[in-house]
């Protein structure tokens, strides 16, 4: 594999630096360029282009399905960030606490239709993907269409106290699997391979997207903050229903469900507050349960990864999965 493939990026960050974003309205499209260039892992991207090899195609010709769900993602983080009034993103303020709640959700909106346009290229630049536009974008508006079921879903948990572990799966298989899943699929179709592949990336993006959110629940609790990005017990002071509390919730006795109900939520918690949480965590299990659960949906996606032929697409996804999986941030 050449160097460009060896580091997939290489060709989006290429393709995302030559985006033309307009110069005005200023007040709509300094957002925009802002919010682009926080960076990131830049997982979806990398994984519409790798599939795309990894069933046959050229990678570069899902340059513009790759951009558009790095757009739709980062549309989805600027109004998350309003609803949860974060204060910062990547290290950097947040889009409407930099400028204000009015811009940060308008700028988001356009970045849905800059989104949206990336596929019409598929009519211009691949006259002969031109056929399949309908299904690229069908495939990507029913994953847009998910992830706003999993934001209500998850919006509406925090007003409820009987949330279930199940519940939980089906949340985050909505709201944080459903792009992964699609950029997967992206790449399939964009390969021209057949339904049965097409669903195979599909569940390899289920499976890598389930792991991936429990990891973050499992890293608010045990990571170190230096690396994770924000401060560790952040999802307890918030209260926010987690694969982590809603387990121990379902496990605890009256003893550890008194602290758990007076501790989760409690912005004025301390660090030993916190700590006692996360202690409850242990001694219930629920720290390797959850980390039980996340080796088995990476497992489950690298199994679903040997399905396919061996080439170097396929250990180049198996080494961006290893990588997740391994992840301190």
């Amino acid at each position: 594999m050449d160097d460009k493939l060896k580091n997939p990026d290489h060709l989006f960050q290429s393709a995302l630096k030559s985006l033309p974003i307009p110069d005005q309205p200023s007040r709509l499209y300094q957002p925009v360029s802002y919010t682009l260039n926080l960076g990131g892992k830049r997982l979806r991207p990398r994984l519409v282009m790798l599939s795309c090899g990894l069933c046959g195609g050229q990678p570069e010709k899902a340059i513009p399905a790759a951009l558009a769900v790095e757009m739709l993602h980062n549309f989805t983080l600027i109004h998350d960030d309003i609803m949860d009034n974060a204060e910062t993103r990547r290290g950097q303020p947040t889009v409407h606490h930099k400028w204000d709640e009015a811009t940060a959700i308008l700028s988001g909106d356009v970045l849905f239709v800059m989104a949206m346009k990336q596929f019409t290229r598929y009519g211009k630049e691949f006259p002969e993907q031109h056929a399949m536009t309908t299904e690229l974008t069908t495939c990507f508006l029913d994953a847009v269409q998910e992830v706003c079921d999993g934001q209500a879903m998850d919006m509406d948990f925090e007003t409820r106290d009987d949330v279930v572990s199940g519940e939980y799966l089906q949340m985050i298989k909505a709201k944080t699997a459903a792009l992964i899943r699609c950029s997967m699929q992206l790449g399939g179709l964009i390969a021209g391979a057949g339904k049965e592949a097409v669903e195979v990336c599909g569940e390899i993006g289920d499976h890598a997207g389930i792991a991936f959110q429990i990891q973050d629940d499992l890293l608010d609790a045990v990571g170190d903050a230096s690396t994770f990005g924000k401060k560790v017990g952040g999802d307890i002071i918030e209260g926010k229903k987690t694969f982590l509390s809603i387990l121990a919730l379902e496990r605890a006795d009256d003893a550890d469900r008194i602290i758990l109900n007076q501790t989760l939520g409690d912005s004025k918690a301390g660090e030993d507050d916190i700590l006692k949480v996360i202690r409850i965590y242990h001694d219930l299990g629920v720290i390797d349960e959850a980390a039980k659960t996340i080796n088995h949906h990476y497992n489950n996606a690298l199994e679903k990864l040997d399905e396919f032929e061996e080439s170097e697409y396929q250990g180049e996804i198996k080494s961006l999965l290893d990588k997740l999986k391994d992840r301190d941030n």
